[in-house]
Order: C-alpha cells, then sequence, then structure tokens
C-alpha cells in the first residue's frame, strides 16, 4: 500500500480480518480498528520502519529506538511522526497550491507546487527536527501528553527553497514580526471550523538560511506521515514550528495567535517552578531553539560484551540553533568523563556524531552515560532539568546499560 492509499484507507475501510464493519461509515475518520492490536501482526505505519513504537493512533504519533537512529543521515522511514490531527486522505498535486496573505503582507499572493520549483532557486540542508515534548516520559509529576522517551529525533536531508525567498517576493511591511502557518490536515473533531495546530516562528527566524519550503527528504518525496506534498522546515526549533500539509503561511504584526500557540502549548514556565506547580498562562513562555543534547545510538541497549574486548560506542549531539562544542562520556554515572571525538555539523543546524571506544575495569553492569555542551558552555544536566507542567525541554544525558562478560 502506498502513503495515499494509506491515508485514503484509514476513512475508507470496510473490513476487517475478513469480516465487515458494521457501522463502518459512522467510524470517525482517523481511527484504526481495535481488532488490529488484537491480532499476532503488530501495526505498522506504512512508509515507516516497523520498529518504530507506536504511542497514539488518534492522531497517529510513533517513534524511533535510539539504536536504529544510528545513521549519520536519518532515512525517511525512521524519522519520528508527530500529528496533531488527521492528514489530508485526497492530495491533488497537480492542484496544490501556497497562499501568502496576513496583515504585513505587502501582497498576498498564490503559488502552485509547479510554479514554487520552477521560480525559486532549490536548496538542500540536513536540518534536525524534534518534538519539543522529546523525553517526556521522565518527568516526575508525570506531564500530560505523549509519553515520548528519546526518540521523536531525526536529522534527514531536506530540499525546497527558502521562505525568505518567497517572503521577498511578497513583499515585508516594516510591521512585520511573525510568521504562522495553516496546512490541510483536519481537527481530530471533524470541524471543518477548528484548526488542529497553526503555530510559526518569530521573523528573524523566518529570514534565515537554512528556513525551508521543503518538498522533497533525502531526495524523495516527503513521506505522507511527515507532511507530503509541502511543509516547513526550522532547524533547531520545535518540530511543531515545521509546519505539515502546508498550504498557507500568514505574515503577522503581532506574534501569531493560532491554534497550540497561547495558553500552555509548547511553553514553559518564564521563571524555574516546584514540580507540581500550577503555573499561569501569562508567567509562560513560547519555545525558540532547543536545548543541548545528545543520543547513543550504538550500541543497543543491554548489550553483552566482553571484558576483553574495547567497546566502540556512537551518536549524535545537536544544540538547537547554536553548535556542539564537545562530547563526553562516563561508565561511572557521570564521576569521570572522558572526550568523544566528533564532527563538525554538515551545515547549521544539523547534528554532529560523536564516537568514544570504552575499555571496562571488570566483568558487571555498566550504564554509558553521553553529555554534550555547546558553543556557549551550557552542558546537558545528568539528570532531568527544570520541571514544566507539559513535560518539554529534557535533554538530561542519554545513558545506555551493559553488562560486561
Amino acid at each position: 500500500m502506498n502513503r495515499r492509499g494509506f491515508l485514503s484507507s484509514l476513512a475508507t475501510i470496510t473490513t476487517v480480518i475478513g469480516s465487515e464493519i458494521v457501522f463502518a461509515r459512522f467510524m470517525p475518520a482517523g481511527f484504526i480498528p481495535v481488532a488490529f492490536a488484537q491480532t499476532l501482526t503488530p501495526f505498522v505505519i506504512p512508509g515507516k520502519d516497523s520498529g518504530l513504537v507506536v504511542l497514539n493512533d488518534r492522531p497517529i504519533n510513533a517513534e524511533t529506538p535510539a539504536h536504529l537512529l544510528n545513521d549519520e543521515v536519518t532515512p525517511a522511514d525512521k524519522l519520528f511522526v508527530r500529528n496533531n490531527g488527521i492528514p489530508p486522505q485526497k492530495i491533488d498535486i497537480e492542484n496544490w497550491t501556497l497562499t501568502i496573505a496576513g496583515e504585513s503582507v505587502e501582497q498576498s499572493k498564490t503559488y502552485t507546487l509547479a510554479e514554487l520549483k520552477q521560480r525559486f532557486t532549490h536548496y538542500t540542508y540536513q536540518l534536525t527536527l524534534e518534538c519539543g515534548g522529546n523525553g517526556r516520559s521522565e518527568f516526575s509529576p508525570s506531564a500530560k501528553g505523549n509519553q515520548w522517551t528519546n526518540g521523536a529525533v531525526g536529522c534527514p536531508k531536506w530540499t525546497g527553497i527558502r521562505l525568505a525567498d518567497v517572503l521577498k517576493d511578497v513583499g515585508l511591511k516594516e510591521d512585520a514580526v511573525y510568521i504562522g502557518y495553516y496546512g490541510k490536515d483536519t481537527h481530530l473533531s471533524g470541524d471543518p471550523n477548528k484548526d488542529p495546530i497553526s503555530r510559526g516562528v518569530p521573523i528573524n527566524k523566518a529570514l534565515e538560511n537554512e528556513s525551508l519550503i521543503a518538498w522533497a527528504m533525502n531526495d524523495q518525496d516527503l513521506p505522507a506521515m511527515n507532511g507530503y506534498p509541502l511543509r516547513l522546515v526550522f532547524g533547531g526549533w520545535p518540530a511543531s514550528t515545521s509546519g505539515k500539509w502546508l498550504d498557507k503561511i500568514v505574515i503577522r504584526n503581532q506574534v501569531h495567535d493560532g491554534a497550540k500557540m497561547v495558553g500552555t502549548a509548547y511553553r514553559v514556565p518564564c521563571k524555574t517552578v516546584a514540580p507540581g506547580a500550577k503555573v499561569a498562562d501569562e508567567d509562560m513562555c513560547i519555545i525558540h531553539a532547543m536545548p543541548v543534547k545528545s543520543l547513543v545510538t550504538y550500541p543497543k541497549s543491554g548489550e553483552l560484551h566482553p571484558l576483553t574486548n574495547k567497546l566502540d560506542v556512537n551518536g549524535h549531539a545537536w544544540a538547537g540553533d547554536k553548535q556542539v562544542a564537545k562530547v563526553e562520556v562516563s561508565i561511572d554515572f557521570g564521576q569521570t568523563w572522558q572526550p568523544a571525538k566528533l564532527t563538525k555539523a554538515v551545515n547549521r543546524n544539523a547534528w554532529q556524531h560523536w564516537h568514544s571506544t570504552l575499555l571496562f575495569p571488570q566483568k558487571g553492569y555498566y550504564e554509558v552515560w553521553a553529555k554534550a555542551t555547546d558553543s556557549d558552555g551550557k552542558s546537558q544536566p545528568m539528570v532531568l532539568p527544570g520541571w514544566n507542567p507539559k513535560g518539554y525541554l529534557n535533554n538530561a544525558c542519554h545513558r545506555i546499560a551493559v553488562q560486561v562478560v
């Protein structure tokens, strides 16, 4: 089944395990028959690796175990899925358009996908995309939302055009301060007057060279669950700013106030609060760049390793809009650290790769911890960072288990 066939089947499927679904016409769009969860075959998202862990089926959200993220360039089938609504079920690629409007645009314009590709210069960047709630499962008291562990991150190659070039084409008024996006996904309620999500970024982020309107990932069409046929990509910022199934961008003279831009959504307390504290909406600040973070992608946690052998360990590190200055690893729960070999980023907002070789003093249980430090000297904490009501921005050190035998 191809990606478009899958999207259509979610709403139109009428049989399951050989039987007719009685009242199938009343099944809400996006629901997956519960019988699938009762079969011996695990639910798999078409176009995605079977190893992804599905956290939610309405909307579909799935993360990638760390050991499946070992590639320097994240394969499309291993990029996590974070949806807020139901993806469009019918995509007319020939008539897909993007409208640029808003109170701070000089001239509203609508472009076809073909026009975007023909009129503007194409660029390809490898850009890190991470859900703002990645690591939420570690918060205590717990926070509501998908209980991501560490796998809501990836760094594929994206191809498209610079958002800045399109904004220049329509013209920006002097009072432009923010952009907001709208996509063709639908609200879970099915109400066409409700947007599942409509977020954005300040105008200075929108105008950066690496801020893209993209139609390809790793030289192929975008996967259906990652925004086919058109999306925004803002590397280093919460993935929620990188709108999928993109069909409209608005230029605002104020901070964008679309769905999930207000209240507590994608916001953290402006000042540190006690765990479990109630925080007023006006005391919450919008998340911008993501914090420094690293991931151990090899070996897989639970590795059995001979005492006489050296252990090669590697992974990735990233730091929002900054660079990673160093990565260190520890096998004694952070008592001592040894430097890892760190590569330079292929371009701004791409993750960096690190490698280390370890020797263990005796047989037994160990944990390999990784700690990254950014270009401003800020390091990952060894324990959970400041608690916040929605469980965002967990950048505590990642660790894996190794049994030395």
